[in-house]
């Protein structure tokens, strides 16, 4: 009897979902900063949003099909660095090891 091993998906999920929220933390701090100031960020602003949303999906499916998931991680890692350019690095940090391991681990 062959055993068949399965591969546990935590530590994807946790770091997807730890990168969304802060993504979508820091996403909506940028929108907020447009309306106090004369900083125009709120564009930016929503793209990290958006990109934090992807990454949650991309959490949602990790168990599903990881290698979509992980496709997923890594283009809403590039669109939360393009979204903001410093406040937004330690999500993209995050969603990025999302990415590889769900991309590389097997």
């Amino acid at each position: 009897m062959k055993r068949t091993r399965t591969v546990s998906r935590n530590f994807e999920i946790a770091m997807g979902l730890i990168g969304s929220v802060i993504g979508i933390f820091s996403g909506s701090f940028l929108i907020f900063l447009e309306s106090v100031g004369t900083v125009h960020t709120p564009f930016l602003g929503l793209v990290a949003i958006i990109a934090s949303i992807l990454g949650l999906a991309a959490t949602y499916y990790v168990r599903k099909n990881p290698e979509v998931a992980g496709v997923g991680f890594v283009i809403a890692t590039m669109f939360v660095i393009v979204g903001s350019e410093y406040i937004n690095v330690i999500s993209a940090i995050f969603l990025l090891i999302a990415g590889m391991s769900a991309l590389f681990r097997k």
